[in-house]
């Protein structure tokens, strides 16, 4: 959840300058200058999670142009000289300017619940002022600005904020040619600000997806609203936790029988269903004599290393591996321990415009794979590790019965189980069609 950069107005050497602190020295040699930009372009690649080419390919490229946060990626002098933090726990705000997008009771409520996520977790009270000096001031302004990070008009840098400090310290910036919401048409104010306020106490940018603190703006739904693990740990690390309060650092358990209750992933593990959901999962034994045994838990304690909430995963039967992804990076689990560093989805041969996978399940009898993608799906060869040609091709066109986008897939005895919505559909692919249709959350008991 984050925000903003699609930078029409910015060179990938802007970019490279703003965010990874590229400096070309204007005497330096063509070869020097080309180390130095390969060197930062990797940079960049690793904390998105792309392939390290050191090159701008068009992978590379779509993450420069994606809105994003003005603070830089990694450390700049201009914005965090050193690991700061408020020296007092009771931290005043106050909003300097409004934006005409919003009326100022949706703004002020936006920014109400940012803050709130932040002292949830953390000893830290907000205290909204009127008069006076505030420690946080909040503005919405356009291009130039008075601060030497002027903005660059619609569809750039979506807001910017600095360090705790005195003056300027801890203030945030909104750039004003941006149609601002309470979550419909426009950026979320409440998802930007929840990013801006945490530079404000002193969080600087995670690599982790999932994160409130990762840089690029994401407005997937409700669960991208709960703070990570390592939101967590950054905002406690500099304050500790919050007094006579017990934190609920993940949050609580989906309902799972609730009637429109919709997987994010599932998959086979030898003996076992696994269903992901945020960051839950559920496990159920396939072994008839223990059908009804259900087990649950965080993500974390089944799968250590692994946090984010999945988008996908699959299994290959015959090479006891599992693989989970997770926006644009996948880990290999194996014996339930992540086998070396997290992947990126592009290997697999995707397309650019595939920001994320929806589902993904694996055919033995063919050794395939089939990636679902919005309303496309893909075919991946396991043998030759390529793309199958003539691939993508519209789920409704050759999935007869099944919705035009699929949330989770699993194989087991009996064909392919599609989970779209609420619903799970039994698919038998030697027919090509729907043999059996039941609630989704029927697999977990409901």
């Amino acid at each position: 959840m984050s925000h903003g950069c699609r930078f029409p107005s910015m060179s990938h050497q802007g970019y490279l300058r703003r965010f990874y602190s590229l400096e070309i020295k204007g005497g330096a040699r063509r070869a020097r200058s080309t180390s130095v930009m390969e060197e930062k372009i990797r940079k960049m690649q690793n904390f998105f999670g792309l392939g390290e080419t050191g090159h701008l390919d068009s992978q590379t490229l779509d993450v420069m142009r994606e809105p994003r946060c003005g603070v830089p990626d990694v450390d700049n002098f201009s914005f965090y000289p050193y690991k700061p933090k408020w020296k007092n726990t009771t931290i005043t705000y106050t909003v300097a300017k409004y934006t005409p997008d919003m009326s100022r009771g949706e703004v002020q409520k936006s920014i109400r619940l940012a803050l709130k996520m932040w002292s949830d977790v953390a000893p830290l009270k907000f205290i909204e002022i009127n008069h006076g000096k505030a420690d946080i001031v909040l503005s919405f302004a356009s291009r130039a600005h008075g601060d030497f990070f002027p903005f660059d008009g619609p569809g750039g840098v979506l807001a910017h904020a600095f360090q705790p400090a005195e003056g300027m310290g801890g203030d945030v910036h909104f750039d004003e040619d941006e149609k601002w919401s309470t979550g419909g048409q426009g950026y979320s104010l409440f998802a930007v600000a929840a990013h801006e306020l945490g530079h404000s106490l002193g969080l600087t940018h995670s690599t982790d997806p999932s994160a409130v603190m990762y840089p690029t703006y994401r407005h997937h739904g409700s669960s991208q609203y709960n703070l990570s693990s390592d939101d967590v740990q950054g905002i406690q690390t500099l304050y500790g936790k919050p007094n006579n309060k017990k934190v609920e650092i993940q949050p609580t358990a989906p309902k799972k029988c609730d009637p429109m209750f919709s997987f994010d992933a599932a998959a086979m593990i030898q003996n076992e269903i696994i269903f992901f959901k945020s960051r839950h999962v559920w496990m159920r034994t396939t072994k008839s004599s223990y059908w009804n045994q259900l087990r649950e838990g965080h993500i974390s304690s089944y799968f250590p290393g692994i946090d984010s909430p999945v988008d996908a995963a699959y299994d290959i039967p015959a090479q006891g591996m599992l693989f989970i992804f997770t926006g644009q990076k996948y880990w290999v689990i194996q014996e339930l321990k992540i086998r070396g560093r997290a992947g990126s989805i592009y290997e697999y041969g995707f397309p650019s415009s595939v920001r994320q996978v929806d589902a993904v399940v694996h055919v033995a009898e063919y050794e395939k794979t089939i990636f679902f993608a919005g309303q496309f799906y893909y075919r991946y060869d396991e043998q030759k590790r390529q793309m199958d040609s003539g691939f993508p091709r519209r789920i409704q066109t050759d999935w007869t019965g099944i919705p035009r986008r699929v949330d989770a897939a699993f194989k087991m005895i009996g064909g392919l189980f599609l989970l779209s919505g609420s619903r799970s559909y039994q698919y038998d692919f030697r027919q090509k069609r729907v043999v059996k249709i039941i609630a989704g959350n029927t697999w977990l008991g409901c």
